[in-house]
């Protein structure tokens, strides 16, 4: 995983994160805008206390991931993670306790997170947003995973999704040579689902997602998604074998019994994650 060089200035302010609860939602925002978002290990361990929250705080439905500043992110700090890589230490790693944002070690997350991005969206960034579950782009957004050009290859997941996402002559077309790509070109390949006009509207669509996912009964959304992934990473027998005894499961809660007494009665449903 490499990175545009981000400013070296030692000095600039040290942001990492920022999280909003609005409702039901989390938003979380990459903050490191003086060093264009670049990934240190700070960084990712905060990024994986975000999402443990996304998890594991009942009265949080949704996530959705964005970015302050001009870019999502520029990758990774080659001057940090290399030294560690050479030493087949994984500089990604995140604490037992918070959850792996690139979904690839430890705890599975169950809980959907919504991703918004603009500006450079490279490596790191690409495969992030590959490991989140609904994708928005601002138009103008450049995409790269561009590893190869500096003689590594992606650790962080490109390698394992980009291909189930966007078809194998697709993800070799990018992966393989390290090319630049832009929005348009993410829309048509299905890396992401919308493109929006600007960043601002990106980041908006991105919420009003979200807040959609966040109407609807957080154990049944949580349970649709467990049973995608599990097709996904462990076949369609292991899958259908899960529907029966997770529905019988979902049938118990109280936001079930609202949710057909609801249709019954011709009306809205009121979900309260019981």
């Amino acid at each position: 995983m490499s990175t545009e060089s981000p400013p070296k200035d030692s000095d600039l302010p040290e942001h990492r994160l920022t999280l909003e609860r609005r409702g039901h939602l989390l938003l979380i925002g990459l903050d490191r805008a003086e060093k264009r978002n670049g990934f240190d290990g700070a960084m990712i361990a905060a990024l994986g206390a975000a999402f443990a929250d996304v998890e594991d705080d009942p009265d949080v439905w949704c996530g959705v991931l964005f970015a302050h500043g001009k870019h999502f992110t520029a990758g990774v700090q080659l001057t940090e993670f290399a030294p560690k890589w050479a030493s087949g230490e994984d500089p990604m790693s995140v604490a037992a306790d918070t959850l792996d944002p690139l979904g690839l070690h430890g705890r599975k997350r169950e809980t959907p997170i919504v991703s918004a991005v603009h500006g450079l969206c490279y490596t790191i960034g690409i495969e992030l947003v590959l490991a989140t579950d609904i994708r928005i782009a601002a138009q103008g957004t450049r995409f790269a995973q561009l590893e190869v050009q500096r003689g590594l290859y992606p650790v962080g997941g490109a390698t394992l999704r980009f291909m189930y996402e966007t078809g194998w002559g697709n993800a070799m077309r990018y992966i393989l040579t390290g090319d630049e790509f832009g929005a348009d070109e993410a829309l048509r390949m299905g890396l992401v689902q919308e493109v929006a006009a600007s960043p601002e509207e990106a980041l908006e669509k991105a919420i009003a997602i979200a807040g959609q996912i966040a109407r609807c009964a957080p154990a049944a959304v949580r349970a649709t998604r467990r049973s995608a992934r599990l097709a996904y990473e462990e076949g369609f027998e292991a899958a259908v074998a899960r529907l029966m005894p997770d529905l019988v499961r979902i049938y118990e809660t109280e936001d079930a019994k609202e949710g057909v007494a609801s249709f019954l009665e011709r009306r809205a449903a009121t979900f309260t994650g019981r």
